[in-house]
């Protein structure tokens, strides 16, 4: 069988990919070639926000058309929420967010037969973590762990817990095990990724923290470096930085969930901190990891945010100096909380709030880059261009330097000069 598989939304979803196309493979299954016709399309899709369901709908329908008398199946955050829509739009085999192995036999089936396939489970009866083959596709450097998933957060513009259910995390011993198995197929870098890593392990007997779980992994990992997901900022406390400075392999990266820079607007979110703690955890970080990259996520024009909220908000963020973000005006998600708010902003006064957060971040962002000029700093290199090879540090930044088949080492680069929104550099 030839596929084609597309992915929406977060890095759980790549993973979660990557693991769908392993287990294709190890079936005797091939990706399609570009231009080549597809027996079977996949798209696992996206449902944070409205516009992510739209863009879900959209690839579903391009592809369908690209590939015509191809099976379609669609699996995620966006099927669990709306089967009947992406049965609509033409998809034979449809599940939710849970059972990747059991999609794929389905996959395989109605490739075979024809038959068309709908299972959708609730998501708060999951109980157990999902095993996936953990790694990357052939060819990458870097390689994913999922370690967490589910939420129960229940932030008031998030459908998410309605998708992903209870909080399931993977064994202490097991995330160890995995971790060695990877370090043992060559990669140089590991992701930990889940849905709301810092909820790691209540689950568990003993009800071991995340850091518990950073420390196994480090000490399992052997020349791998160690990449965090997001992170919400209440995780961030002294103890946890000490020991993850003291595990010796991290990445200098770390993206926290902001969402907002002004309290008032992050208590009707319902997140779990304010302003002054989120500041704690910036500094606690940058105590513990000089020099390290600090990104974010924000959401502009949430309901009843005002002009002066804004204004907070980016009094605030020019404060935290995050080395990058991620901005997303507000989009209303039926089924939250926040789609029934009062005081709905309007589309054109969102995306301007964007904009006026995004002028700052550039400029954030160009300040990074030049604080990193005359520095050293370990790149692992993923790809070749014209007599050059790139790769990322380990505070995230692309950096080229002078030399070919560098691909999957980890050398250290001087950097001598900010190009484009990267950086140059020489071989020590």
């Amino acid at each position: 069988m030839k596929y084609i598989i597309s992915t929406l939304g977060c890095k759980v979803n790549q993973y979660e990919t990557q693991a769908m196309e392993t287990m294709l493979r190890a079936r005797g299954h091939e990706s399609a070639a570009p231009g080549e016709q597809a027996d079977a399309v996949i798209v696992n899709t996206c449902a944070v926000t409205a516009e992510s369901g739209r863009k879900s709908r959209q690839t579903i329908r391009r592809l369908r058309d690209e590939n015509p008398g191809a099976v379609v199946a669609v699996c995620g955050c966006y099927s669990q929420l709306s089967p009947a829509e992406a049965e609509e739009i033409g998809a034979a085999v449809i599940f939710g967010a849970a059972d990747r192995a059991g999609f794929i036999e389905a996959v395989e089936k109605a490739a075979e037969t024809g038959e068309h396939c709908r299972e959708i489970d609730e998501p708060f009866r999951r109980r157990d973590f999902e095993r996936l083959p953990a790694g990357a596709v052939s060819g990458r450097t870097r390689a994913m762990l999922k370690i967490q998933d589910g939420c129960v957060n229940f932030c008031s513009y998030c459908i998410i817990p309605y998708t992903r259910g209870r909080l399931r995390s993977l064994p202490l011993e097991d995330a160890a095990r995995e971790t060695e198995r990877i370090a043992a197929e060559g990669y140089r870098e590991l992701v930990l990724t889940g849905i709301e890593v810092a909820s790691y392990g209540l689950d568990l007997p003993g009800k071991p923290g995340l850091a518990d779980v950073i420390e196994a992994v480090a000490a399992a990992a052997g020349d791998m470096r160690i990449r965090l997901g997001s992170l919400e900022p209440t995780v961030i406390t002294e103890d946890f930085c000490r020991r993850l400075a003291a595990a010796g392999k991290l990445c200098r990266h770390f993206h926290l969930s902001l969402q907002s820079g002004c309290d008032r607007t992050l208590k009707n979110m319902n997140r779990k901190y304010d302003t002054a703690r989120f500041y704690q955890a910036v500094e606690l970080l940058r105590a513990y990891f000089p020099g390290c990259a600090i990104t974010c996520d924000l959401i502009t024009g949430f309901p009843g945010e005002t002009e002066a909220d804004q204004a907070e908000t980016l009094a605030f963020i020019r404060r935290c100096a995050f080395s990058d973000m991620h901005i997303f005006p507000y989009s209303r998600r039926p089924g939250t909380p926040a789609d029934k708010m009062p005081g709905q902003t309007e589309n054109a006064v969102k995306a301007e709030r964007a904009h006026q957060a995004q002028k700052i971040a550039r400029q954030m962002h160009g300040d990074f880059l030049e604080q990193s000029l005359g520095l050293t700093l370990p790149v692992l290199f993923e790809t070749e261009e014209g007599g050059f090879s790139l790769g990322h540090s380990d505070t995230y930044l692309l950096v080229k330097a002078p030399g070919t088949g560098l691909r999957g080492r980890v050398l250290d680069v001087k950097i001598t000069a900010v190009e484009d929104e990267g950086l140059l550099g020489k071989m020590i």
